[in-house]
Protein backbone atom coordinates (compact mmCIF):
# COMPACT_ATOMS: atom_id res chain seq x y z
CA UNK A 1 0.00 0.00 0.00
CA UNK A 2 2.94 2.24 0.93
CA UNK A 3 3.51 2.54 -2.96
CA UNK A 4 0.33 3.52 -4.31
CA UNK A 5 0.15 6.12 -1.19
CA UNK A 6 3.81 7.21 -2.28
CA UNK A 7 2.32 7.74 -5.60
CA UNK A 8 -0.48 9.43 -4.38
CA UNK A 9 1.56 11.99 -2.67
CA UNK A 10 3.79 12.19 -5.03
CA UNK A 11 0.68 13.46 -7.36
CA UNK A 12 -0.58 15.55 -5.16
CA UNK A 13 2.74 17.50 -4.46
CA UNK A 14 2.72 17.96 -8.38
CA UNK A 15 6.12 15.85 -8.40
CA UNK A 16 6.88 13.43 -11.08
CA UNK A 17 5.82 10.15 -10.24
CA UNK A 18 8.98 8.17 -11.18
CA UNK A 19 11.30 5.42 -10.34
CA UNK A 20 13.99 7.55 -8.22
CA UNK A 21 11.09 10.23 -6.48
CA UNK A 22 9.15 7.14 -5.31
CA UNK A 23 12.54 5.82 -3.87
CA UNK A 24 13.22 8.83 -2.39
CA UNK A 25 10.01 9.04 -0.43
CA UNK A 26 9.49 5.17 0.58
CA UNK A 27 13.14 5.76 2.30
CA UNK A 28 12.40 8.99 3.94
CA UNK A 29 9.56 7.23 5.08
CA UNK A 30 11.79 4.58 6.44
CA UNK A 31 10.11 1.97 4.07
CA UNK A 32 12.07 -0.79 2.79
CA UNK A 33 12.21 -0.38 -1.24
CA UNK A 34 11.55 -2.86 -3.30
CA UNK A 35 13.01 -2.21 -6.90
CA UNK A 36 10.88 -4.70 -8.53
CA UNK A 37 7.65 -3.19 -7.09
CA UNK A 38 8.84 0.28 -7.80
CA UNK A 39 9.02 -0.60 -11.29
CA UNK A 40 5.83 -2.88 -11.59
CA UNK A 41 4.24 0.41 -9.59
CA UNK A 42 5.68 3.33 -12.60
CA UNK A 43 4.52 0.56 -15.38
CA UNK A 44 1.51 0.27 -14.20
CA UNK A 45 0.16 3.58 -13.46
CA UNK A 46 1.64 4.64 -16.97
CA UNK A 47 -1.48 5.39 -18.88
CA UNK A 48 -3.78 5.67 -15.75
CA UNK A 49 -5.27 9.36 -14.98
CA UNK A 50 -4.33 9.65 -11.42
CA UNK A 51 -6.50 12.45 -10.45
CA UNK A 52 -9.63 10.31 -11.55
CA UNK A 53 -8.58 7.38 -9.74
CA UNK A 54 -8.20 9.44 -6.89
CA UNK A 55 -12.18 10.98 -7.53
CA UNK A 56 -13.63 7.29 -8.29
CA UNK A 57 -11.98 6.02 -4.94
CA UNK A 58 -13.00 9.27 -2.92
CA UNK A 59 -17.05 8.73 -4.40
CA UNK A 60 -16.56 5.07 -4.07
CA UNK A 61 -15.20 5.36 0.09
CA UNK A 62 -18.33 8.48 0.86
CA UNK A 63 -20.37 5.43 -0.68
CA UNK A 64 -20.88 3.55 2.53
CA UNK A 65 -20.28 6.40 5.05
CA UNK A 66 -23.70 8.40 3.27
CA UNK A 67 -25.59 4.77 3.52
CA UNK A 68 -24.83 4.46 6.78
CA UNK A 69 -25.60 8.27 7.25
CA UNK A 70 -29.67 7.69 5.46
CA UNK A 71 -30.92 5.36 8.60
CA UNK A 72 -29.90 7.57 10.92
CA UNK A 73 -31.34 11.08 9.41
CA UNK A 74 -34.99 8.56 8.83
CA UNK A 75 -34.47 7.10 12.52
CA UNK A 76 -34.06 10.91 13.82
CA UNK A 77 -37.12 11.68 11.91
CA UNK A 78 -39.21 9.21 13.00
CA UNK A 79 -38.49 10.44 16.91
CA UNK A 80 -39.45 13.90 15.42
CA UNK A 81 -42.42 12.86 14.52
CA UNK A 82 -43.62 10.97 17.32
CA UNK A 83 -42.21 13.51 19.75
CA UNK A 84 -44.69 15.74 18.12
CA UNK A 85 -47.69 13.32 18.33
CA UNK A 86 -46.65 13.34 22.07
CA UNK A 87 -46.90 16.83 21.93
CA UNK A 88 -50.26 16.74 20.44
CA UNK A 89 -51.66 14.08 22.18
CA UNK A 90 -50.66 15.91 25.61
CA UNK A 91 -52.46 19.41 23.83
CA UNK A 92 -56.13 16.67 24.08
CA UNK A 93 -55.62 15.87 26.77
CA UNK A 94 -55.35 18.91 28.07
CA UNK A 95 -58.62 20.35 25.98
CA UNK A 96 -60.58 17.73 27.44
CA UNK A 97 -59.83 18.78 30.75
CA UNK A 98 -61.68 21.66 29.92
CA UNK A 99 -64.46 20.91 27.52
Amino acid sequence: MEYIYTAMLLHTTGQEISEENVKKVLEAAGAEVDDARVKALIAALEDVDIEEAMEKTAVAAAAPVAAAAAPAAAEEEEEEEEEEEKEEEAAAGLGALFG
